[in-house]
């Protein structure tokens, strides 16, 4: 029966990469899209060559903190803590599609944390609130800091390309400029969010961390190319209309902001950190060229998502201990 259950947690493992490549692959490329510097099919390529890079190489910084720093999933009892990354699983894979079939771009790490913590509490395990406090600051810092970088990029970069780049070069150059920032924005999603796949599932101690990233890795590119358009549109066209300059400047804000976070191992929102970067530079041009009617949505959704994750991992947690105490009596 548990080797079931092993079966199962692996399946909803590759459910939450899934999800991941289908809502964030617009976090990479989808600016540069809604700039028309790439069309969607060379943005998808780009998305799953980078992205899998940044999870294969530095994927483990946040794989730790996912795994054993939010809740000690090592030391629950075998039985109990597959569950609990099957749980989990479960209740960030099914919020995520939910999001990503109404378009909207949430954050895929806050929905596993919420998932985490709620599956932690219907067991009465030790959930580490510290750990989470720290967590939840660096998510109200993402989108502020990405904004902040977004906004002083831009106002350098506007003046300072068309004087040392000359003309005719000017568009070339800047395409060429959003399409390396791009990718890189792809690296460290991917480096940041492989974590929200296969965190659980290393802390289980179901499959080993280095091949946990690359099965993840795998499944985010599954997501990205099957579903992964449907959140670009909201990311590169309904924000804000972006000028090619801009498209850079909130890419190489989001890129460098999510980074520094993953250094250190914490899993930050990289939806938060775009939409907070082309917010940024939004506001270079003034509010009246921002959607605002979008970003109040969007805002919305990244406030409900832990909670809506951790109550449906708590109640399904709470069925399955019932039928477990049921069976046992």
């Amino acid at each position: 029966m548990q080797l079931l259950f092993i079966g199962i947690t692996l399946l909803m493992g590759l459910a939450v990469g899934w999800s991941i490549g289908a809502n964030d692959a617009a976090n990479s490329l989808g600016t540069a899209v809604g700039s028309r510097v790439l069309n969607l099919k060379q943005a998808i390529i780009l998305i799953c060559i980078f992205g899998f890079l940044g999870a294969y190489l530095q994927g483990c910084y946040v794989t730790k903190t996912i795994g054993k720093g939010i809740v000690p999933i090592h030391q629950l009892p075998g039985d109990m803590a597959v569950y609990l990354a099957l749980v989990t699983c479960f209740g960030a894979c099914a919020w995520v599609v939910l999001a990503t079939y109404w378009k909207m771009p949430i954050s895929t790490s806050h929905a596993i944390v919420g998932a985490v913590a709620g599956s932690g509490l219907a067991i009465g395990a030790p959930v580490q609130w510290r750990c989470l406090l720290d967590i939840f600051i660096c998510w109200i810092f993402t989108p502020l800091g990405a904004a902040i970088f977004g906004y002083i990029f831009f106002r350098i970069f506007k003046n300072i390309l068309p004087r040392i780049i000359p003309r005719k070069y000017l568009r070339s150059s800047v395409a060429f400029l959003i399409i390396v920032s791009g990718c890189y924005v792809a690296y460290t999603w991917g480096a940041n969010d492989v974590a929200n796949a296969t965190g659980v599932i290393v802390g289980a101690g179901i499959i080993d961390a280095k091949i946990a990233v690359v099965v993840g890795g795998l499944a985010i590119l599954a997501g990205i190319l099957t579903w992964g358009y449907k959140v670009i549109e909201t990311i590169g066209s309904e924000i804000t209309n972006l000028l090619p300059i801009m498209a850079f400047s909130a890419q190489l804000a989001s890129a460098i902001n999510v980074h520094i976070y993953t250094v250190f191992g914490i899993p930050v929102s990289t939806s938060h950190s775009i939409v907070g970067a082309i917010f940024g530079v939004g506001l270079v041009r003034g509010l009246r060229v921002l959607n605002i009617k979008i970003v109040k949505e969007i805002i919305v959704c990244w406030l409900a998502t832990p909670f809506v994750t951790g109550i449906i991992s708590f109640a399904v947690f709470k069925v399955i201990l019932f039928f477990l105490w049921y069976k046992k009596v």
